[in-house]
């Protein structure tokens, strides 16, 4: 029997661990002279108070959700995917590759292309360290970090090398042709009489994003797959046991969780930039391990995580702007949270575990 109840362990910890980073970011805040009262105010207003702000933030989580469902679904397989960034990365190659050199008629149909190319380049870099794990016992965590490096190059030299125009001093593509630009909230809203912000990026990749949640919580919860995953990240051993391949479920977890991360790239490539440049992901791939940890690897959890996270950027923007909080503070800031949500979990679980238990042998 588990000690506390579910709604604590998904709700209650998280709660608790954002109210103490609170705490602590209001008291750096006040060391350096600001007013952490007005601070949130101004976060709150920048991202959350006009369609603009919300523009930014939903742009923002979309990238968290897909690099956060990628760190779970790995997790659930007792794997830790810390690959995202280069994944995404590799993401981004295969969406430029598909938008730049097939003639798309349509960003319905080019958006389809897309997802299957991020997909596929963010599988195939997952699959690398997945084999050597399977197979060589080579550590996940060691291997996907060092292939974010790899990736990075690989990228670097594809970028300078092979794909940028030539003239341009850029390290990045051309501009996608007109016919796979994706359309933006505010071209998605319009019909139905919503305003919605021009210059905002949330595109229509943020219901791709929504709809890969409920298509990771189909897969982990209600088919076979889903089933000998979770059973091989509980017990390998046990897993074993009963049949279970440890090869097959680490090759396809990692295949899911890197395609997850590369799909990233609809949204900030294709989505926002409309191009690929050097440093697309901006970090998304390691936000994504702390949305993954603060939603409780449950797609649920990470689409809130996401907005969370979506808020703790747009919001820090505005404080770096109109404030004298330097753009550092509001890394410390967001280093906070996932210090606390994810670092020092059982800071919070122990106590309240503790308290839990005390009121069982009160009422019994």
């Amino acid at each position: 029997m588990d000690i506390m109840p579910k709604w604590a362990d998904v709700v209650l910890i998280p709660l608790i661990s954002l109210i103490l980073a609170a705490i602590l970011s209001a008291l750096v805040i006040l060391g350096i002279g600001e007013d952490p009262v007005a601070a949130v105010k101004l976060m709150v207003t920048g991202a959350l108070g006009s369609t603009y702000g919300w523009g930014y933030t939903l742009y923002y989580a979309t990238n968290f959700m897909f690099t956060g469902l990628a760190v779970a679904v790995a997790f659930h397989a007792s794997m830790f995917n810390i690959g995202g960034e280069g994944q995404a990365m590799l993401g981004g190659l295969g969406v430029a590759l598909i938008c730049l050199f097939v003639p798309w008629p349509h960003w319905s149909i080019a958006i389809l292309g897309a997802i299957a190319a991020s997909a596929l380049f963010g599988a195939a870099w997952a699959a690398i360290p997945a084999y050597l794990q399977a197979r060589r016992g080579s550590h996940i965590v060691i291997t996907t970090i060092m292939f974010n490096f790899i990736a990075a190059a690989l990228l670097n030299y594809v970028l300078v090398n092979l794909l940028r125009p030539k003239g341009a001093m850029d390290p990045a593509t051309a501009k996608f042709p007109a016919a796979t630009n994706l359309p933006t909230l505010h071209e998605l809203l319009a019909p139905f009489g919503i305003s919605f912000s021009k210059s905002a990026p949330a595109n229509i990749s943020l219901i791709v994003a929504v709809l890969a949640c409920f298509g990771v919580w189909a897969l982990i919860w209600r088919t076979r797959l889903g089933y000998e995953i979770r059973a091989f990240g509980k017990s390998e051993s046990g897993a074993r046991y009963a049949g279970i391949s440890p090869f097959k479920i680490t090759m396809l977890a990692m295949l899911i969780s890197g395609g997850l991360a590369g799909m990233m790239a609809i949204n900030n490539v294709m989505g926002e930039a409309e191009r690929l440049v050097l440093n697309a992901v901006e970090g998304a791939g390691f936000i994504g391990i702390a949305v993954s940890l603060m939603g409780r690897n449950h797609p649920f959890g990470v689409f809130l995580a996401a907005i969370l996270f979506g808020f703790l950027y747009q919001g820090g923007a505005e404080l770096a702007l109109w404030t004298n909080i330097p753009r550092e503070l509001i890394v410390v800031i967001q280093a906070l949270v996932i210090l606390f949500t994810g670092a020092l979990d059982n800071m919070v679980r122990i106590p309240l575990e503790r308290m839990f238990l005390a009121l069982r042998k009160t009422e019994g």
